[in-house]
């Protein structure tokens, strides 16, 4: 009474019992995913109301809709563009840089002979990773300040390589490679799990064909490994490239005004046009977010069709 059926492709007939007494009967299930339903409505999907505000001037004296005017502005801000191509040069080649150092030492701790020695290596570049952003930049900003408890300075003035500091963090053209830098060191060892799983399910017999046609240590890494690594480099490259946008506590806390020719992304703009201004407007600053949002959905659709095309499936 009350069922419905369905045919499957092979021609069985399924008997399906109404939503209602399946609800019923899986009660228990339903009630355990509550709480984590009503935490994800409240905590992702309610903020998202805020979006109205993007066609308002929305300040601590009035509520106003405006239309498309914070749009405009935008667009025609140069500070504005100027953070958007800062986003996208520092993320793709942060992306591009980590990720091919992370290849680089997941190959070489794989071809580490001694199992004791390629744990300790793995250990210690792993470390980084768990420390938060702002010990990392208060440990670098140390290790590269002029004063005179900079090791980095202190140590090319004793070796003679110069004769006034280098201030680091406050030059142009010198913050950028310090910023890839503290990833490098901060991100690499933790790049290297996916990697090192990949290498671990590599084909021995592969290896031992190699051994056999007479192939030296680096072919085999040239003419085995890598091509063995290649689909997960380009899978993790597509997969991190949706994320490109998302970039604000790194650039937060190393940034400063000087450099802000080439440091200020997107996240950093909203920040300081929300909390470092006298009347901040939120209607415009939502308008900036909601722009970053729609570019973001944007390339995880691109990333998504590419995904399906070099190994199958997508990304969502």
């Amino acid at each position: 009474m009350g069922k419905t059926q369905k045919v499957t492709s092979t021609g069985q007939v399924i008997n399906k019992k109404p939503l209602k007494t399946r609800i019923w009967n899986n009660r228990g299930f339903y009630l355990m995913f509550l709480p984590i339903f009503i935490y994800v409505l409240i905590v992702s999907y309610w903020p998202m109301l805020g979006i109205r505000y993007s066609f308002y001037d929305y300040t601590l004296k009035k509520i106003e809709f405006v239309g498309f005017k914070h749009f405009n502005k935008m667009f025609s801000d140069a500070e504005f563009w100027r953070a958007f191509i800062n986003t996208l040069e520092l993320s793709v080649a942060k992306l591009l840089i980590t990720t091919f150092t992370a290849v680089i030492v997941s190959v070489f701790i794989n071809e580490m002979a001694n199992l004791f020695a390629k744990k300790v290596l793995q250990t210690v570049i792993y470390l980084p990773h768990f420390m938060s952003w702002t010990v990392t930049a208060a440990i670098f900003t140390l290790f590269l300040s002029t004063s005179s408890t900079g090791f980095v300075n202190e140590t090319l003035k004793n070796w003679g390589w110069i004769t006034e500091s280098i201030d680091f963090m406050h030059d142009t053209k010198l913050w950028r490679s310090v910023y890839y830098l503290v990833n490098i060191w901060k991100e690499t060892g933790w790049g290297t799990v996916i990697f090192l799983a990949t290498l671990a399910g590599i084909n021995p017999e592969l290896y031992e064909a190699a051994d056999i046609d007479g192939a030296t240590r680096l072919q085999k890494i040239w003419y085995v490994t890598v091509p063995e690594l290649a689909n997960t480099i380009i899978i993790v490259l597509i997969l991190n490239l949706a994320k490109v946008l998302n970039l604000f506590e790194s650039v937060f806390v190393m940034y400063n005004n000087r450099v802000f020719e080439v440091s200020d992304v997107i996240s950093t703009y909203i920040y300081r046009k929300t909390f470092l201004t006298a009347v901040p407007n939120y209607g415009y600053t939502t308008a900036v977010g909601l722009f970053k949002s729609l570019v973001g959905c944007f390339l995880v659709v691109i990333c998504n069709r590419a995904s399906k095309k070099i190994r199958g499936r997508g990304i969502i």
